[in-house]
């Protein structure tokens, strides 16, 4: 946790290397302070296949999955950060944005919290 899910045109991938894109969320997130550095997880996909509005050629979007416990402004300036970072890394991209979602804790589950040894219900637990 957190999962920062990078949807983009493939042509973006002519531009910048996927791991340059996703080293840039990667950082931004980090840099927040929000989150432990081994927790973060980024993954891109490209799209061949889109349609955009008219006179527009490409774009990329952030889908930011986070645990909830994060104020209102906290999610606000991550979703800020990593706009500002990625228009710098893309400034002639035609669409850009980010978006940021809570996972509820209470139906949230991973293979640490189903351990029969994690007897505090650590999420984090064996790793």
């Amino acid at each position: 946790m957190p999962h920062f899910i990078i949807d983009c045109s493939q042509d973006i991938l002519l531009k910048n290397s996927p791991e340059e894109i996703m080293d840039a969320v990667y950082k931004v997130a980090n840099f927040t302070g929000l989150f432990a550095i081994n927790d973060i997880k980024v993954r891109l996909q490209p799209f061949q296949y889109y349609r955009l509005g008219d006179q527009k050629k490409n774009f990329i979007h952030v889908f930011g999955y986070i645990m909830e416990g994060r104020s209102t402004e906290q999610k606000a300036n991550l979703s800020r950060q990593i706009s500002i970072r990625l228009t710098e890394l893309l400034p002639d991209i035609s669409f850009l944005s980010v978006n940021i979602s809570e996972f509820e804790a209470a139906t949230y589950s991973n293979k640490a919290l189903v351990n029969p040894e994690n007897k505090n219900q650590d999420r984090h637990f064996g790793l």
